[in-house]
């Protein structure tokens, strides 16, 4: 939690807005510096615990949800970054047997990655640390402001999102 303080900057950018500036502009700015307080404290805890980044996390999280694999350009699509971001990140952690590229069974001109065996375990181990992470960063806000945050945040994601359309599927109700 030390890393968070040293982040304050970041958190009180909101406050600094006078009356003037939109209240929905407030409320931008507070949900962007608690994203990426956590952000930080959690990059932060997978390099120093893990040495891993969380992009390469992140991938290997979408990766651990498709048993048979994502090509590359729907991992570029889930985790919004370019493709070229994805070839690096694979190319990492193929390095280090955690990832492999088998041919698309649809199309042989293409690739699927998979998470290997070593990958596979890797995760698991991450991700329940990772969880308990999230828990901890939490922990002091009561259970019924949580409920009501993600009651408030789903709302918003419905109105900003009328279609339903996948563009980050992390996690869902």
């Amino acid at each position: 939690m030390e890393h968070l303080s040293q982040a304050g900057a970041v958190s009180d950018l909101e406050t600094r807005l006078t009356a003037d500036h939109h209240q929905s502009l407030r409320l931008w700015l507070r949900m962007l510096s608690c994203t990426v307080l956590i952000e930080d404290e959690i990059r932060s805890r997978l390099r120093n615990e893990f040495d891993i980044t969380l992009p390469r996390f992140d991938l290997m999280a979408q990766l651990e949800r498709y048993p048979d694999g994502l090509r590359m350009g729907e991992l570029s699509k889930r985790m919004m970054v370019t493709g070229g971001n994805i070839t690096g990140i694979t190319n990492q952690l193929e390095q280090e047997q955690l990832v492999r590229r088998v041919p698309d069974p649809r199309d042989g001109r293409v690739y699927q990655v998979q998470l290997t065996e070593q990958g596979r375990q890797a995760f698991t181990r991450m991700a329940a640390v990772h969880e308990g992470w999230i828990a901890e960063l939490f922990a002091a806000m009561p259970v019924a402001d949580k409920n009501q945050l993600s009651a408030l945040l789903g709302s918003l994601k419905k109105h900003l999102n009328p279609a339903g359309s996948a563009t980050y599927p992390i996690a869902e109700e």
